[in-house]
């Protein structure tokens, strides 16, 4: 009876030591499952591999495709540089391949126990391409590195204008660039100028701060998001395609300073303009070019009237901080703008 109750006794010790060292006797069918990787591509890279052979702009030779939904996951943050092709759509969209069969191509997807990009690349390899590779880790641990940050495309940072959920940052040059045109309410920090200008970053470092420049060969907007991110913002992204794809989209916006410079008015469509009246009405300047009888019958609520024939002298007078949008007769569909 006694050798009995010992043995039970050391036989409790011992399952309870295995489950404090975490070394179980058999192994579960889930543990079994969990640890079949057979499903992944021969050839895995890290993210120092990744950062290796990316550049601004992407060389020729290499290309990094995110295989995720375009919709739901690259519109919102994806690696900079990278080239949206889903899973999904991969056999419409060999044609974005490279000529080159030996380029090099880095596919990514939504992390570890995504089987996208895995599956991506066995489709190139069957293409013929002699160098394909996955980074399985992907985007969730990219944008967790230090230093590292999202790309955001056209249709999030319009997204987040109308929601006034983010500061937008011009880093080009003011006269040469940002004069010229730039996206509705963002503000110009030239990444030359940045230790003078960052005062017009937000107090509050958590903001969501989108800084973009002249496209995809543009480095600046890159260079000062990596300030930004030392300066402690926490919440920083890059639009990386910049105003060129934002103008072929959405059309430009500085008609105030295109007035100074000699430029071409830009434009700003109903909606967006209605999202930021409702949201963020301060972060632009109103300016209603009308007479005075007119404007006296109704105009919006944050507009100063400077009637055209005396906006010449005043032009130099108006601010360079913001934006500056002018309205005139109302257009179809305006008129329920006005307060």
């Amino acid at each position: 009876m006694k050798n009995n109750l010992t043995n039970i006794m050391a036989l409790v010790f011992l399952s309870g030591l295995l489950l404090l060292t975490g070394c179980a006797p058999v192994k579960t069918a889930k543990t079994a499952e969990t640890e079949d990787r057979s499903w992944m591509f021969h050839d895995i890279v890290d993210a120092a591999f990744v950062k290796a052979h990316m550049d601004i702009p992407m060389p020729a030779n290499v290309m990094l495709i995110d295989s995720r939904p375009y919709k739901t996951k690259f519109i919102q943050g994806h690696i900079s540089g990278a080239v949206s092709i889903p899973f999904s759509e991969f056999d419409q969209k060999t044609n974005l391949l490279p000529e080159d069969k030996s380029a090099l191509l880095i596919y990514y997807c939504e992390g570890e126990t995504c089987k996208l990009s895995h599956n991506s690349a066995r489709k190139a390899e069957a293409l013929g391409y002699k160098n394909v590779k996955v980074y399985s880790k992907g985007y969730p641990e990219w944008v967790t590195l230090k230093g590292h940050y999202p790309s955001v495309s056209a249709e999030q940072v319009a997204l987040m204008i109308s929601e006034n959920k983010a500061l937008i940052v011009d880093s080009r040059p003011k006269q040469a660039k940002y004069d010229k045109g730039h996206i509705p309410t963002a503000v110009n920090i030239p990444d030359t100028q940045f230790d003078e200008f960052k005062g017009k970053l937000p107090r509050d470092a958590k903001t969501p701060v989108v800084f973009y420049c002249g496209g995809l060969d543009c480095p600046l907007s890159h260079k000062s998001a990596k300030k930004a991110i030392e300066m402690g913002y926490t919440d920083v992204s890059v639009f990386s395609q910049g105003y060129p794809e934002w103008e072929k989209r959405y059309g430009g916006s500085a008609p105030a300073v295109a007035a100074k410079s000699g430029g071409v008015e830009g434009a700003i469509d109903l909606d967006r303009f209605a999202g930021i009246l409702a949201n963020n009405p301060e972060s632009i300047l109103l300016v209603d070019v009308r007479d005075p009888d007119e404007f006296a019958k109704g105009s919006f609520k944050t507009a100063v009237n400077i009637p055209v024939e005396k906006l010449e002298k005043k032009i130099n007078d108006l601010p360079e901080d913001k934006p500056v949008v002018f309205v005139c007769t109302t257009a179809p569909g305006a008129e329920r703008l006005f307060i």
